[in-house]
């Protein structure tokens, strides 16, 4: 086992795994809105990456790494401090990578009308969360919400999906922003 695999988890893991949850659901619940959540290293990715795996993943929540993030020292820091299961993007709850790496949406569960919890949520690693590039409405948006997001057309397809669909966490750095599939999204 990698050095690298043991280190990098929660120093205090009650304390910091509350605030990342916190953190998780302020930014769902808030489309577009950038939250700080830290705490957690792990191999190439971000602290905001690495913190989502470490509060919202378990040993029942399967994994999909994309290509770029599926190095040998990631999948072992996951099963060291997650213990989660690596798995293909078809059996996922959650998905990590980068925008085109993650392509296409298809290939990820979207629920059923019975269990539209059972959709896979992507943790999308980006360089930055800022300058916008979409405009937001929908439920948890005052008025209008403005984010960065790679392209807009592949998350008004999700919205059409409703109630079935994927949720976003957006990450950079100690950054992240959520894209519930509730929201309605357009060009800016």
């Amino acid at each position: 086992m990698l050095d690298d695999a043991l280190n990098g988890g929660f120093e205090n893991p009650p304390v910091q795994s509350s605030h990342a949850f916190r953190a998780a659901l302020s930014a769902l619940a808030r489309p577009g809105r950038v939250e700080r959540i830290m705490g957690a290293e792990a191999p190439g990715l971000s602290e905001a990456a690495a913190t989502l795996l470490l509060t919202l993943c378990d040993a029942e929540t399967p994994i999909y790494l994309a290509p770029g993030h599926d190095s040998e020292a990631l999948g072992q820091w996951i099963a060291f401090h997650i213990g989660a299961p690596l798995v293909g993007p078809s059996h996922a709850m959650f998905a990590l990578g980068a925008w085109d790496a993650l392509m296409p949406l298809t290939g990820y569960p979207v629920g059923t009308p019975e269990y539209p919890d059972r959709a896979t949520t992507l943790i999308v690693e980006v360089e930055a969360l800022t300058p916008p590039t979409a405009r937001l409405t929908g439920p948890g948006v005052e008025t209008v919400a403005r984010m960065r997001l790679p392209e807009t057309d592949p998350f008004r397809a999700n919205r059409a999906l409703f109630p079935l669909g994927h949720d976003f966490f957006f990450t950079a750095g100690e950054q992240i922003a959520g894209l519930p599939r509730t929201t309605i999204v357009e060009d800016l």
